[in-house]
C-alpha cells in the first residue's frame, strides 16, 4: 500500500511539474511575442527620429539662409 501512495505522489508531482511547465512555456512565448513587438516599435521611432532630424537640419538650414538673406538687405539699404 505504501508503494501505491508513493505512486500516486510521484504521479501528482509529475502532473504539477507539467502544468508548471505548461505555464513557463506560455510565458515564454508571451515574451517572445513582446519582444519582437518592442523591437518593431524601437525600429519604428529610431527611422522616426531620423526623419525629423534630416527635417530639422533642412529647416535650420533654411532659417541660417533667411537670416543671411536679411542681413545682407540690412546692409544693402
Amino acid at each position: 500500500m505504501a508503494q501505491q501512495s508513493n505512486k500516486s505522489t510521484v504521479e501528482q508531482e509529475l502532473k504539477r511539474l507539467e502544468r508548471r511547465l505548461d505555464e513557463l512555456v506560455g510565458a515564454v512565448s508571451q515574451l517572445k511575442d513582446e519582444n519582437r513587438a518592442l523591437k518593431q516599435r524601437q525600429d519604428a521611432l529610431s527611422a522616426e527620429r531620423s526623419a525629423l532630424l534630416a527635417k530639422n537640419e533642412q529647416v535650420r538650414a533654411r532659417v541660417e539662409a533667411m537670416i543671411g538673406r536679411l542681413k545682407s538687405m540690412e546692409s544693402g539699404a
